[in-house]
């Protein structure tokens, strides 16, 4: 058993601990963070109904069409004000914040950031 599958596994242990007490709404979404080690995507999730409302990625052609990050954090934080901008024309001013089961730091903090930054109420 490799180290990266003891890591991954608790992760996943962690994510499930967390998901037990968050819960998105229509009005008050779950703003999901996956972080990998070249990319970040978010998700605007609603679980009543199981479909996700917005999202954003460091993937998307018009994210990768400006200018280049000096950083992946710097990156990982105008995803979050990317998916704040997309949460507001849709008309959702409040999240609550899933960090997936990863630490609340780097790149995951920067997400949270950024979306403050755009207009998001945690």
């Amino acid at each position: 058993m490799g180290s990266k599958n003891i890591r991954s596994t608790a992760r996943i242990k962690r994510q499930r601990r967390i998901r037990k007490k968050i819960r998105g709404t229509a009005d008050r979404p779950r703003l999901s963070v996956f972080r990998s080690a070249r990319h970040i995507y978010t998700q605007l999730v609603d679980d009543d109904s199981g479909r996700t409302l917005a999202s954003a990625s460091s993937l998307e052609k018009s994210f990768r069409e400006a200018p280049v990050e000096e950083n992946k954090a710097s990156a990982a934080r105008r995803i979050g004000q990317l998916a704040a901008r997309r949460a507001i024309e849709k008309g959702i001013t409040t999240v609550v914040f899933d960090r997936n089961g990863f630490l609340y730091h780097g790149r995951v903090k920067a997400v949270s950031d950024g979306a403050r930054e755009g207009g998001l109420i945690f």
